[in-house]
């Protein structure tokens, strides 16, 4: 690619908006078994450095991978010690009371961007819903804090329904909402995200669409899913991330980056520019 620029021609930064770092001796990836042999191991900022070098990526969102505020303070001090990580989206459990007060400590910290509960994991599909988590997205609303929604297709209607509520919600979806392509499905998503799209101001994360697709994709078996993205949320509101290590399930970090840089080459520079970075230093406030 060539260097970021945005529409005043000023260089805008290269940012991997979604990346995990873990120590598997602190215990809480409850979903990280032996089973996920590639990266049962631990991963750190030295890890993900030479990657980061090669591609020209200024910085790094890292993302919470434990549904504990032990790991969100475990990753801020990372963040301390590592310049390149310009912010962190941590947890907190929305359903606890001192939420909001344990928000708010947490983003005494400025390189505390946001938090992500773990929706793909809870079994109540009507979770978000619940009115006993109103104080926490007041919170994150009055904090100026952003929501990462960790959905599947299943979960759109009722994320939709939580952003009309909450409409001022600042919002990125990861992944795309983790379409499955595996199976070709294909329509309900698109129909869900288009509405996400048309009536929330809604961002969505370019990332994760591998690990969802056959071990042998093709950038053909992406390419419907992310023109759809591109048609509806537009370059303005799309954000790429690597989602490594997890991508290594199914790609490379270099050939999930060459697919995307490939699945996007129709764009402008200037929009390629806010894909790979501009948006996200806009949306979190690197």
């Amino acid at each position: 690619m060539a260097p970021n620029t945005d529409a005043s021609g000023i260089d805008a930064p290269s940012i991997d908006a979604h990346v995990h770092f873990w120590q598997l001796a602190r215990g809480d990836y409850d979903w990280l078994t032996p089973d996920f042999t590639a990266i049962y191991r631990d991963f750190a900022p030295a890890d993900l450095d030479p990657l980061r070098q090669v591609y020209g990526i200024d910085g790094v969102v890292l993302v919470q991978a434990a549904a504990t505020v032990a790991e969100t303070d475990y990753m801020l001090g990372l963040a301390a010690g590592t310049p390149w990580v310009r912010g962190v989206v941590g947890w907190v459990d929305f359903a606890d009371p001192a939420a909001p007060a344990e928000m708010a400590r947490l983003a005494a910290n400025r390189t505390l961007k946001g938090f992500r509960p773990m929706i793909q994991d809870i079994p109540d599909d009507d979770w978000m819903l619940r009115p006993e988590l109103d104080p926490a997205f007041r919170a994150l609303i009055d904090l100026d804090l952003c929501f990462d929604a960790l959905t599947l297709p299943r979960h759109l209607k009722n994320l939709l329904a939580l952003l009309g509520r909450y409409p001022e919600l600042r919002t990125v979806i990861c992944h795309g909402s983790k379409p499955q392509i595996r199976d070709r499905a294909f329509e309900a998503w698109a129909d869900d995200m288009t509405a996400l799209a048309r009536e929330t101001r809604a961002l969505c994360k370019l990332s994760g669409l591998v690990t969802e697709a056959l071990p042998d994709w093709t950038e053909a078996d992406l390419r419907p899913y992310v023109d759809h993205l591109l048609a509806n949320f537009g370059p303005e509101r799309l954000i790429w991330g690597s989602d490594w290590p997890v991508c290594t399930l199914a790609a490379s970090y270099d050939a999930w980056r060459r697919a995307a840089e490939s699945l996007t080459a129709g764009l402008t520079e200037t929009e390629r520019a806010a894909v790979f970075g501009g948006n996200a230093q806009a949306f979190y406030r690197l």
